[in-house]
């Protein structure tokens, strides 16, 4: 699995995802939520932030099962999804990830024909690398 690039901006994010929690940071003056996380508000030009506890639950907006050629540390999991889940509390927000059987399962551990736009998901957090990362698992509708 390639492990995310982690800059100045992003750090709390990952920060919190060690700690079991996800949370999205929010422009501390006016409020308004942005992922992904960076310096300015990009709707009052504040640089004061701060980081909301999320709920951890959504539903998938989106998703894919890519076909080879693969980079060759996803071939051997292959068929796999990727996702983009919109967040219940935050639905401007969309996160990218996979829908997995359990936290620490491969990437191929869930049959394709289960996924379905609007499937709702709940967070769930494995350590790959040494670092701490948000996966999907699908809950009942």
């Amino acid at each position: 699995m390639l492990t995310p690039v982690i800059d100045e901006d992003g750090a709390p994010f990952w920060e919190f995802t060690a700690r079991g929690e996800l949370r999205i940071q929010a422009c501390a003056a006016c409020g308004e939520l942005r992922f992904p996380p960076r310096p300015c508000c990009p709707h009052c030009r504040s640089f004061d932030s701060e980081w909301r506890l999320m709920s951890g639950r959504g539903r998938i907006w989106s998703y894919v099962l890519p076909h080879p050629p693969l980079l060759p540390e996803y071939a051997a999991q292959a068929p796999y999804n990727a996702v983009l889940v919109e967040l219940a509390d935050a639905p401007r927000i969309r996160l990218a990830g996979n829908v997995v059987a359990a936290p620490d399962a491969p990437l191929n551990s869930v049959d394709p024909a289960r996924l379905r736009i609007g499937a709702p998901v709940r967070v769930a957090f494995t350590e790959i690398d040494g670092v701490t990362v948000p996966r999907w698992l699908l809950e009942r509708a």
